[in-house]
């Protein structure tokens, strides 16, 4: 037998080499995310220069454009994870598919069907002839998306999901301030943004709580639970599928074509019906061979959520890029012509950034915000978020309808706060999931395998994490305030720059 020989010193110097080269590799990949992201904003000044070099402002528009851009990854690190966040949770599909889906409809969305005109003083906060001033303009807008990308930046970091229209009105408002003074602002819209930060996420929370009870009593707690689904299924998916219709008729194609109300109404009616009658069938050889449990139920629902993880998405890039490039566009155009406009055209080149950046940014920093809101506020299964999902459109909708300004961010998590919040209470306070339960314990108390009933500290266990609402909900109070007073802070700092 030949004794294999070992060299026991070259042995130790390749593990080392080995164990160097991993831990650089891991320090390393720390390193990566930022380092695409700042080549991304140096591409947007070079795309930028190339656009505008030899006009006049040329600098000043290639300087926002990079602070347009990082403001556009910023916006993908934390607003999108509300899209696609539930149904990562639930398991419908893996973080990767949904990176990828969210990544292609939110450029879709914001190419094809993103406003191409916008209100360079946003939303009308600040009155135009208090910032009427070319040079003082420029300053109000660089700061204002100065602050709020830096503030949805620090949002991110410590994992609060946070709404960034919030973060730009804030913005625009401190630069006013600081500009003009706070008769400037037009406080009775900010008064009205204000109360979004109740309405949004209760009616979403609201809207969710609802659905889940219905889907509870209409199916979970049934003895055939694969005969109600069978039923009941089909009705939801068409439900979801006329209410997402009407919502991108409304939100998601304005730019293309303006479809009224009430004709999005119809088209939601008939796409509702097209989907029963397709569903139907579906659901039926779907649900064949099932077991009569709820873990058979969830695949019934994860298709639906990855289509409404999709349009979702698309609507979100269609509207939201304008926080992005709405304050580029009035920069680019203020600079160009040497006045402040009502109303402003986004070049293409100015969208593209917006786009590209809002989806780099979601690959590059998105998954930690799509983590907290999928899995760590409340445990979603793929019946939970499809009721997210449904609620965070119909929400838009109605909130569309009675002209209220409402938050695509506080809607989605406050869906997921209410359908936490409503399992706490049906669990503890539903009669009919009591005689369930009982009806089922007694069925199987012949069998070794069943779980023995739940001890008192397991029934008093609370389903939402009390630290991640209260968390959110101070970012949430704290977003206008802070962005403001940071913007009014860097528009101080950019007039003695450049006086």
């Amino acid at each position: 037998m030949v004794e294999n020989y070992r060299k026991p010193t070259l042995d130790k110097d390749l593990d080392k080499i080995a164990t160097m080269e991993e831990a650089t590799g891991l320090i390393n990949r720390g390193f990566v995310t930022p380092g695409l992201a700042i080549v991304f904003i140096f591409l947007c000044a070079i795309i930028a220069a190339v656009f505008v070099t030899g006009q006049p402002g040329a600098v000043v528009i290639i300087a926002a454009a990079m602070i347009g851009a990082y403001m556009a990854l910023n916006i993908g690190a934390n607003d999108v994870a509300n899209n696609v966040g539930p149904a990562v949770g639930s398991q419908a599909m893996t973080l990767g598919v949904a990176l990828a889906i969210a990544a292609i409809f939110e450029s879709a969305g914001a190419l094809i069907a993103g406003g191409d005109v916008v209100s360079t003083i946003s939303k009308g906060i600040i009155d135009p002839v208090a910032v009427s001033d070319p040079n003082v303009f420029i300053s109000a807008m660089m700061a204002a998306l100065v602050s709020a990308a830096m503030w949805i930046h620090l949002a991110t970091w410590i994992g609060a999901p946070v709404s960034t229209t919030h973060s730009i009105v804030g913005g625009v408002m401190g630069a006013g301030i600081a500009a003009a003074g706070v008769d400037a602002v037009n406080w009775p819209t900010m008064a009205s943004i204000a109360a979004s930060w109740v309405i949004s996420p209760f009616m979403g929370g609201l809207i969710a709580a609802l659905f889940l009870a219905f889907i509870k009593t209409a199916i979970i707690y049934r003895d055939d639970k694969i005969a109600a689904a069978r039923r009941w299924v089909p009705v939801l998916i068409a439900i979801m599928s006329g209410v997402f219709a009407t919502y991108l008729a409304l939100k998601g194609v304005k730019k293309i074509v303006a479809v009224p109300f009430e004709m999005a109404l119809l088209i939601g009616l008939g796409v509702a019906v097209l989907s029963w009658l397709v569903a139907r069938p579906v659901i039926a050889r779907q649900s064949q061979g099932l077991e009569n449990r709820n873990q058979s139920l969830r695949k019934l629902f994860a298709l639906p959520l990855i289509f409404s993880a999709a349009l979702l998405s698309f609507a979100h890039g269609a509207n939201d890029v304008a926080n992005a490039v709405g304050p580029l566009a009035a920069i680019v155009h203020t600079a160009e012509l040497g006045e402040v406009a009502p109303k402003v055209v986004i070049p293409l080149w100015v969208m593209a950034v917006g786009a590209v950046g809002i989806s780099l940014g979601l690959l590059l920093f998105g998954p930690k915000l799509i983590r907290m809101v999928g899995n760590q506020i409340t445990k979603l299964n793929p019946m939970r978020a499809y009721c997210v999902a449904l609620s965070a459109a119909i929400t838009v909708i109605i909130a569309s309808w009675l002209g209220l300004p409402v938050s695509s961010t506080h809607i989605a998590v406050g869906a997921v706060f209410g359908v936490g919040f409503f399992r706490e209470w049906y669990t503890e306070n539903s009669s009919r999931r009591a005689e369930y339960v009982a009806r089922h314990r007694i069925n199987a108390s012949t069998d070794a395998s069943a779980k023995p009933a739940r001890s008192e500290d397991q029934r008093r266990r609370k389903l939402v994490r009390r630290s991640h609402f209260l968390q959110i909900i101070a970012a949430w109070v704290i977003t206008v305030p802070a962005a403001a007073l940071l913007s009014g802070i860097l528009f101080v700092v950019l007039r003695a720059v450049l006086a």
